[in-house]
């Protein structure tokens, strides 16, 4: 049985059914009046003491109640004699309502028991009927799990934002140009590799002979530019490789940029847009 399968409708049956259950307990009829000298001492029965009318109208309400939850939170229909429980279960109310109707019409002086009794059945019979067709009583009892959230785009107001600077995806930041084997960024003293600042020359290659030895270090050739991705801790125009001092867009923070190439102390810097031009302040950049 699938509990979350319970409609508003099936709700209100079992909440009438246990009312059902409760007024077959109380009396049936008013308690007698007493004058003179003589007054009964027997108290007013209940519908136990009747088993003709605790069959036909109280149990039957109840079973039927029983049979109509069941029957809609199976998965699929059990069927007997060509007819579902839900359907045996619907007729079982509207008996039990008929009933009731028609005994208390009958009885004088009805008590709580028959007044109560009537008006649970009443409120079965019809929240039985009516739960398939009206569209209120059709709504899950339970409610159903709210949707997990969709995530949001990166700078989308109250997202959270990955960790590692930036929010660029899945990647530990470091100030540019520092070495990650640096204990005061969180390195480990023993890293194999080191990163190079921006900007610094690759150590020649060491010869044996001594004038080779005292001669610089050549810089890296131009050819071995790897693009990367940065991102700038403030506002930094961008100017266009011509040279031109007009900028030609601004690279803003919290935004991922590509560096295509480099020229002089300066960047290439490629935009979202396909947009591309020199970068001239690095200072303080971040790599991704």
């Amino acid at each position: 049985m699938n509990i979350r399968s319970l409609t508003r409708g099936d709700g209100v049956v079992i909440g009438a059914a246990v009312v059902l259950f409760i007024a077959s307990f109380l009396n049936l009829t008013s308690t007698p009046s007493c004058s003179g000298q003589f007054c009964p001492s027997q108290s007013a029965p209940n519908a136990w003491d009747s088993l003709s009318l605790l069959m036909s109208m109280y149990l039957a309400g109840i079973i039927g109640a029983v049979l109509v939850v069941v029957g809609r939170s199976l998965p699929q229909p059990k069927t007997v004699a060509g007819l579902d429980l839900t359907q045996f279960g619907v007729a079982f109310t509207v008996f039990a309502a008929w009933t009731a109707f028609w005994t208390i019409i009958d009885a004088h002086g009805s008590g709580a028991g028959m007044i109560l009794g009537l008006i649970a059945a009443l409120v079965l019979a019809a929240a039985a009927v009516a739960a398939p067709l009206v569209a209120a009583l059709k709504a899950p009892l339970m409610g159903t799990p709210s949707p997990a959230a969709a995530p949001q785009p990166y700078g989308y107001p109250g997202a959270a934002q990955p960790a590692g600077g930036y929010g660029y995806p899945g990647a530990a930041q470091q100030p540019y140009g520092a070495q990650p084997g640096d204990p005061s960024l969180g390195g480990h003293p023993g890293a194999q590799a080191q990163a190079q600042p921006f900007g610094a020359q690759a150590p020649a290659a060491a010869e044996p002979n001594k004038d080779s030895q005292a001669q610089p270090a050549a810089a890296a050739p131009a050819g071995d530019f790897a693009p990367f991705w940065f991102a700038v801790p403030v506002a930094r125009p961008l100017y266009a490789e011509d040279g031109s001092p007009t900028p030609i867009a601004e690279l803003a923070p919290g935004t991922w940029y590509l560096a295509v190439d480099q020229r002089g102390p300066g960047l290439v810097a490629q935009t979202q847009d396909g947009r591309r031009g020199v970068l001239q302040d690095t200072t303080g950049i971040q790599r991704g």
